[in-house]
């Protein structure tokens, strides 16, 4: 009882958050504006991205099963497809939940052991990650210069900058801070190891690591290096089509895309439903560099990620459904074979 409490004062508050950070985003914007962007738009552009981000969530499930067959089991595409979706689904309602949940969804489906399938799902994740960085750095280096374009231009940005790097006293805080952490961890080193938090950090690295290793064991490299690429590929595109669908954003550049993609990915990692909020605020902010007004980019925000949320919500749903109609179906066949 007190855990079905604490699962619904969960859902509640991360509820509560996104809420609170979309109303923060959206608070001074007019709907009528929003409404008037969106009746001029291009849907059939929203169309397009949902179908790409779908087939995102095809290419990840058939890479997971790429990873699970070296373990030894060969689960349904179509069982890993549905957790993968009810996977989005349960993020929306506690974020980053939904790993554990596509694991137990499939470990109940395909017999297959709930540890062994965390295990290909940290891999994945460790994967991921790297994807992310490495298109980060991408970006932070080539656009660079429009950045250091945008600060110089924008006499608020620029005076920002100018107070926080010509404040000694702030720099010599900072400086002596790190240094006394630093001095404070190498003291005392041994007790910080045997502390919950360091060991399950060192478990997360170790994890990481392990991660990495097992993808050796995968049976062909080179197909999963293919959904690797076309998985953020979709990511990609899917946000960048959204480009056409808008007069004001339509002659951006693929580059520029790239830049507001991966910015706003970081807004998922934010304990938010779904990026709610978090990811707008991103994606606004990098599109106002470009020379995009935030009244402009919160109508574009709002495009992209809600024409993914309906697409992943109703497909989640559905996956929902046909995993309960799945499982009574097996039931009542055990059923007849008994008697």
């Amino acid at each position: 009882m007190k855990k079905k409490i604490s699962n619904i004062l969960k859902i509640f508050l991360f509820l509560f958050i996104g809420i609170g950070l979309f109303w923060l985003v959206y608070r001074k914007q007019d709907v009528n504006e929003i409404k008037e962007q969106l009746l001029k738009a291009n849907l059939w552009w929203l169309l397009l991205s949902m179908l790409l981000g779908l087939l995102s969530h095809i290419s990840r499930s058939m890479r997971w099963k790429m990873l699970i067959e070296p373990v030894g089991y060969k689960p349904r595409t179509i069982t890993l497809f549905y957790s993968v979706m009810i996977m989005y689904l349960t993020n929306y309602a506690i974020p980053r939940s939904g790993e554990v949940v596509r694991a137990g969804v499939v470990s109940r489906q395909e017999k297959i052991p709930f540890t062994a399938l965390l295990g290909t799902i940290i891999t994945e994740r460790a994967i991921d990650l790297i994807m992310l960085i490495i298109l980060t750095i991408i970006v932070l280096i080539s656009q660079f210069p429009v950045f250091e374009k945008f600060i110089a231009n924008n006499a608020q940005a620029n005076q920002r900058l100018n107070n926080i790097t010509s404040s000694v006293w702030i720099i010599a805080i900072i400086i002596i801070a790190s240094l006394l952490v630093l001095i404070f961890m190498y003291i005392y080193r041994e007790k910080i190891k045997q502390t919950k938090i360091y060991k399950k950090f060192q478990d997360s690295i170790r994890s990481f690591i392990n991660g990495i290793k097992s993808v050796k064991d995968v049976k062909n490299k080179t197909l999963f290096f293919i959904h690797t690429l076309f998985i953020w590929a979709m990511y990609f595109i899917m946000i960048y089509v959204v480009f056409q669908a808008f007069d004001f954003t339509k002659d951006l550049s693929l580059m520029t895309g790239l830049t507001v993609f991966v910015f706003a990915s970081f807004g998922i990692v934010f304990p938010s439903p779904g990026g709610i909020g978090t990811w707008h605020f991103l994606a606004i902010e990098t599109l106002f560099v470009y020379g995009i007004p935030r009244d402009l980019g919160r109508t574009f925000a709002f495009a992209a990620h809600e024409s993914q949320m309906i697409m992943l919500i109703s497909i989640g749903l559905f996956s929902l459904i046909a995993v309960s109609m799945q499982k009574k179906k097996e039931l009542v066949t055990q059923k007849n074979i008994k008697k």
